[in-house]
């Protein structure tokens, strides 16, 4: 599951990448410090998707850490992205992919 896990990152960073949605430099420290759910009081989802979540299951798989139990991003992506206009399906779809893999909500044809 490792492996799934880490493609999925890479198919994250692609997508928000491919979207225009990839940032150069991070936001200032205290953005990053938001105890809200998704930094939604510092951060659009596309940021904390890049400072936030990503770095931090990067750095669990490489120290080979538990994985969250639990997540739930898809519905949050699907929220955000409704009426941009952009072509986030490929970006919402990895992000259920992991939500289900991360819930051990896998369905038995993927």
């Amino acid at each position: 599951m490792t492996t799934v896990i880490a493609e999925l990152l890479i198919d994250i960073e692609a997508e928000l990448r491919k979207l225009g949605l990839w940032e150069r430099l991070p936001p200032p420290p205290e953005a990053l410090a938001s105890e809200q759910p998704f930094s939604i009081d510092t951060l659009t989802l596309p940021q904390w998707l890049q400072f936030i979540f990503l770095p931090a299951l990067y750095r669990l798989l490489e120290e080979e850490q538990a994985l969250p139990g639990r997540c739930g991003i898809a519905p949050m992506a699907q929220e955000y992205f409704r009426g941009m206009g952009l072509a986030s399906g490929a970006l919402e779809q990895a992000l259920l992919k992991m939500d289900e893999l991360l819930s051990g909500e896998t369905g038995s044809g993927d």
